[in-house]
């Protein structure tokens, strides 16, 4: 089985959305380290909320090697523990959208996805019908995107 490891922002972007069973739906296990469990836990009290530990297609794993920290300073606890277990792992794709966590992923060589690139991979394997629908729900939900990359999407997804 193909070992995916997500960051906290695409699992709240899709909990926004009620869409976090596309993860399962795509990918059918999906990996979050510690750091991301706790930040999403720290949301309790918002909407979306839901308890990852109930879910059984997620599963939570601490690193190994906690002091591998200290090599990503500028990154929070979250994105540098979703690289450590990725490099731990062997993982075959990162889930991420921070800018500067994804430069990381790609300089450690790692296939990498985003919010986005799961939603034009939805809509190619036919699981949502629109794209454009569902970043018009996150943006009135508060998550920025950019238009730039919204446009892209769109576009990709022949919804212009």
């Amino acid at each position: 089985m193909r070992k995916i490891i997500s960051n906290t922002t695409p699992i709240i972007s899709l909990l926004k959305v009620d869409k976090l069973n596309l993860l399962r739906e795509l990918y059918k296990k999906v990996i979050i380290p510690t750091a991301v469990y706790l930040e999403i836990e720290n949301g309790k009290e918002k909407p979306y909320y839901q308890d990852l530990k109930q879910i059984d297609w997620i599963e939570i794993q601490e690193i190994r090697n906690p002091d591998s920290r200290a090599y990503f300073l500028d990154l929070d606890d979250g994105e540098a523990e979703v690289l450590i277990l990725a490099k731990e792992q062997n993982a075959d794709l990162v889930i991420m959208d921070e800018i500067m966590g994804r430069r990381y992923s790609k300089q450690l060589g790692f296939n990498l996805t985003g919010t986005i690139g799961v939603l034009l991979k939805s809509k190619e394997e036919g699981l949502i019908v629109s794209i454009k629908d569902l970043l018009t729900e996150l943006i009135k939900k508060g998550t920025w995107l950019s238009p730039k990359l919204v446009s892209k999407a769109i576009y990709l997804s022949n919804e212009e």
